[in-house]
């Protein structure tokens, strides 16, 4: 991994998951939209970005002990549908509805790895299924999609991924997984 590394914490996706997303990305046809490989689909939780390869133990150090902090959640598809802005799209995404537990979890990963002060935004749960091109206008009249039927991610585990960068994407690959084994409690609303 020489000098610096790549890094980010996401929570994989199950395979049924990410071929249905893959399945749902194929509806969008367009040379403006680049679709995002099947084995690079997950959730972020905080992308971290190029860091010294030294730091790359404190990072697991920190990811674990946030694992165990958290219990499994479950995460309701809400649709799939350009984003984040619908006027102003970059990307075509799987949202899913707001969870408390999500947010704390992202926000307490950010806290704990970020080297700035955080911006204060409300983290969203997201998996995105494709980006549109820079050199291409973005194409207008892109449709929404609500599942018939209710799809649910269970968030159960954690991983700090490598991110390799290349062309005409990515490669996305998991150094460490950590199971969400804290208390059931912690990250709900009292």
């Amino acid at each position: 991994m020489g000098h610096s590394t790549r890094l980010f914490i996401a929570a994989p996706l199950p395979e049924a998951l990410k071929q249905f997303f893959t399945e749902q990305a194929n509806r969008y046809k367009s040379e403006a939209i680049r679709q995002v490989p099947t084995e690079n689909l997950h959730l972020t939780l905080y992308f971290i970005g190029n860091v010294p390869a030294s730091r790359l133990p404190a990072i697991q150090d920190v990811t674990a002990h946030m694992a165990r902090q958290f219990a499994p959640f479950d995460l309701h598809l809400a649709a799939i549908e350009p984003g984040p802005k619908p006027r102003s799209p970059r990307l075509i995404w799987a949202r899913f509805n707001n969870h408390d537990a999500f947010a704390q979890l992202s926000r307490s990963l950010t806290q704990a790895l970020s080297e700035e002060p955080p911006l204060n935004r409300e983290p969203k749960p997201h998996v995105t299924l494709a980006r549109f091109r820079k050199d291409h206008p973005v194409p207008h009249h892109l449709e929404s999609f609500n599942p018939d039927a209710s799809i649910t991610l269970q968030v159960n585990e954690i991983a700090v991924w490598h991110s390799e960068l290349g062309s005409p994407h990515p490669r996305y690959s998991i150094l460490q997984r950590y199971p969400l084994t804290g208390n059931p409690s912690v990250g709900k609303t009292v």
